[in-house]
């Protein structure tokens, strides 16, 4: 099941060159990884230190491959000391509404009949 993976920065306003550099490498790692579909890197229009990582992945094993990786927390501990905050991650399923029911979310009382 494919999921997508929203991890929000908030960059200190003197290092954004930097992180965005790292960001590039990162991404550069994250492409080689098993289940790594696509991503992309946004800047808030208003805020450039605020910036989103959106990352699609073949499933949340794959994710959590790549977050624990060796070379991905080596990364990222820089850029967490270059953050204004802690970095946040948001997992969402990329599936339709019976498939995220089947995984375990909670179904509507009026969608007893997905379960079956």
């Amino acid at each position: 099941m494919l999921i997508r993976v929203f991890i929000k920065r908030q960059v200190q306003s003197e290092n954004e060159k930097i992180v965005y550099g790292l960001l590039k490498d990162l991404r550069a790692v994250a492409m080689q990884q098993q289940g790594y579909i696509s991503g992309e890197t946004l800047i808030r229009a208003d805020d450039p230190q605020k910036i989103i990582v959106i990352s699609t992945w073949h499933d949340m094993d794959a994710w959590n491959d790549w977050k624990e990786s060796g070379q991905r927390k080596k990364i990222d501990s820089i850029l967490e000391k270059l953050q204004v905050e802690p970095t946040d991650y948001e997992v969402y399923v990329y599936s339709k509404y019976r498939m995220a029911v089947k995984t375990g979310f909670k179904a509507h009382p009026d969608d007893e009949h997905l379960d079956q």
